[in-house]
């Protein structure tokens, strides 16, 4: 268990089920959800499920398959009726918003791209945990959270920060390059943000740039919650 005061940490998921232009389904990448909060929990830490609109959270199809439930612990939380019922009713982010988070945490899933991106609740969450010395991370397309997210001297949260998230090698890789609304890995840059990424697709990598924490892909996501919980753990 943690020897420091129990942080009050946020994750926040999508509430969009579906792609604009293919009838594919999406929503929350279920390990990046359960990965994260493994290590947080063990921390003994207070963690806490919002998602954009509230409600019960769409979870993306292809990570329930065989294989990726396998990996890291995702299958017996999948088997965890109360585990699962966290994301039967979660509350909205206008809802959350006022409350002072000790960490942020931005899952992944395609949904993400949707309704994450210039955000402007989600930006004040963000903006305000940051400029508190809080934590903020994401993994995967959760980065696509920072997007339109301003810090009160008028630049940009990743501005001159170092990142990653989901690649555009791994998008072509996964079948959706022509379907999602744009390229996180560009959409980044352009706000500023030093983009890198691993050299082979779905490799893990982790990227901290003092407060700010981002994973590239799935396999990223167990890497952001050690440290987050390294950051958190230095809290007086």
């Amino acid at each position: 268990m943690s020897k420091t005061t129990p942080a009050r940490v946020l994750i926040v998921t999508t509430s969009t089920p579906s792609y604009e232009r293919a009838g594919y389904r999406t929503g929350l990448w279920l390990g990046e959800l359960t990965h994260f909060w493994d290590v947080i929990e063990k921390e003994g830490h207070h963690l806490t499920v919002a998602s954009v609109d509230g409600g019960q959270v769409p979870i993306d199809p292809e990570s329930l398959s065989t294989l990726i439930l396998a990996m890291g612990g995702t299958k017996k939380r999948y088997e965890d009726a109360s585990f699962m019922s966290i994301l039967d009713d979660t509350p909205t982010l206008d809802s959350i918003v006022d409350v002072a988070w000790d960490a942020v945490y931005l899952t992944g899933g395609h949904g993400t791209m949707f309704d994450f991106p210039h955000n402007p609740v989600l930006a004040e969450i963000l903006v305000n945990t940051f400029e508190s010395d809080g934590v903020v991370s994401a993994v995967c397309h959760g980065p696509a959270g920072f997007l339109g997210a301003t810090l009160s001297d008028g630049s940009a949260l990743v501005s001159g920060r170092k990142v990653t998230g989901f690649s555009w090698p791994e998008e072509k890789l996964a079948g959706r390059n022509k379907v999602v609304p744009f390229r996180l890995d560009e959409a980044l840059k352009e706000e500023g943000a030093k983009y890198s990424k691993a050299l082979r697709p779905m490799a893990e990598k982790v990227v901290r740039d003092g407060n700010l924490v981002t994973g590239q892909n799935p396999m990223s996501a167990e890497g952001v919650g050690k440290a987050v919980a390294k950051l958190l753990a230095r809290r007086k």
